[in-house]
């Protein structure tokens, strides 16, 4: 099995596309800081910490990576940059931002610059000037043209989350299959993302293309929502062990040269109460309706609209925590958000989340999320997995 990279001309046009937005501003150049937006216009994968590492490109096409002294060798190995500038260390005898001044001036980039942020952000500890009072420059963010360039996805983007998609139902079903009563969140999830990150490294070779760190990999768990705490729509795990009549909500991940699919199930163990049957039902509907709802020329807000709707028309508002859905890709969470406050209008090309939830203090919380991509006529699911009750009724032993 092989699943394909974003080739380097999708890069190109990428970036292409970005420096029509920034000639129109009349800049010499932009300067990225963002990892995602990194990854995103040049393929380039690193860890993002204390030590810049940044991506320019003139308005005449010329460009460069600036990274530190130790990622030269593996940049120049792994990437077909032509000019690749470094710094010995953060912070150095030499703040590295005054370096990266006189690499820009030397790229032409002067006057006004186009940036993402002016600066590489305050992360771990982080310190340093902004990039307009380095260099001189007329900052202009381009922030959200970029936004926008993320949320349609390619072709070949959308194949890659539907290969994520398709690992984390792999991996929900191992999660499903290991939890029962007396076992432990972690027993669970750590033997279910194990087994499923050696399957799918075992199915895609070289064509999985890498994680950021040494023990990334596909994920499958609760993330603490399990019984009472599953009503936390973000809690955290604290490897509580399963029990009879626990109400859980599941998250699963499976990054595939770094881009995401989400696929959550609401499960119960043992025999289900009424009420709590009834819940259930109507998250299932109210996706449904969400799923309905999601098609292209209608607005973000829209979507959310309707399902509040369904909410209301059912009195089930006391039970609304959270909107109906965001984007997803690169990164886990992304721009738009299916929520009556954003009115960004839906377009082809856009994959969301779909996960519309409810969520009682006393019998816990109920959520399924699947991934979408909106087509011509609606969406296409991108996970495929169970979403009934029954399917989701885990047994006693």
């Amino acid at each position: 099995m092989s699943v394909a990279a974003i080739p380097a001309a999708e890069f190109q046009e990428r970036r292409e596309r970005l420096l029509d937005q920034v000639r129109l501003l009349d800049a010499g150049g932009y300067v990225l800081f963002d990892p995602a937006y990194i990854q995103y216009f040049t393929g380039f994968w690193f860890l993002s910490n204390e030590r810049p590492v940044v991506f320019a490109q003139s308005a005449a096409g010329d460009a460069a990576i600036f990274v530190p002294e130790f990622e030269v060798a593996r940049t120049r190995a792994e990437t077909d940059f032509d000019r690749i500038e470094s710094y010995p260390e953060y912070p150095g005898l030499e703040h590295p931002m005054t370096i990266l001044a006189r690499a820009l001036a030397d790229l032409g980039l002067a006057g006004t610059v186009a940036v993402d942020q002016d600066g590489y952000p305050g992360i771990l500890g982080y310190q340093g000037p902004p990039l307009s009072a380095v260099t001189g420059a007329s900052v202009h963010s381009v922030a959200d043209v970029i936004e926008r360039m993320m949320a349609r996805k390619s072709a070949n983007e959308i194949a890659l989350i539907r290969e994520s998609g398709r690992w984390c139902a792999h991996a929900h079903r191992l999660l499903q299959e290991y939890t029962r009563p007396g076992v432990t969140e972690a027993e669970a999830s750590l033997r279910a993302g194990h087994e499923s990150t050696l399957a799918m490294l075992e199915a895609l070779g070289d064509s999985f293309g890498g994680q950021l760190g040494s023990n990334d990999g596909v994920k499958a768990g609760y993330r603490g929502q399990i019984g009472r705490r599953s009503a936390w729509a973000h809690a955290i795990a604290h490897n509580i062990e399963f029990r009879r009549g626990d109400m859980l909500v599941t998250e699963t991940g499976a990054p595939v040269w770094g881009y995401n699919a989400e696929l959550e199930r609401a499960m119960v163990i043992g025999t289900p109460t009424d009420e709590l049957r009834r819940l259930f039902d109507h998250v299932v509907a109210a996706q449904r309706v969400a799923f309905d709802a999601l098609r292209p020329g209608v607005t973000c807000a829209a979507v959310d609209g309707a399902v509040m709707r369904y909410f209301e028309d059912n009195d089930l508002l006391p039970y609304w925590r959270q909107h109906t859905g965001h984007a997803i890709g690169l990164r886990n969470h992304e721009a738009p958000f299916l929520d009556i406050g954003d009115h960004t209008p839906i377009e082809t090309g856009m994959v969301f989340t779909i996960e519309p939830g409810l969520y009682d203090d006393e019998l816990g919380g109920f959520r399924h999320s699947d991934t979408v991509v909106v087509v011509e006529d609606g969406i296409e699911l991108l996970t495929s997995y169970p979403s009934d009750l029954e399917s989701l009724t885990l047994p006693l032993d």
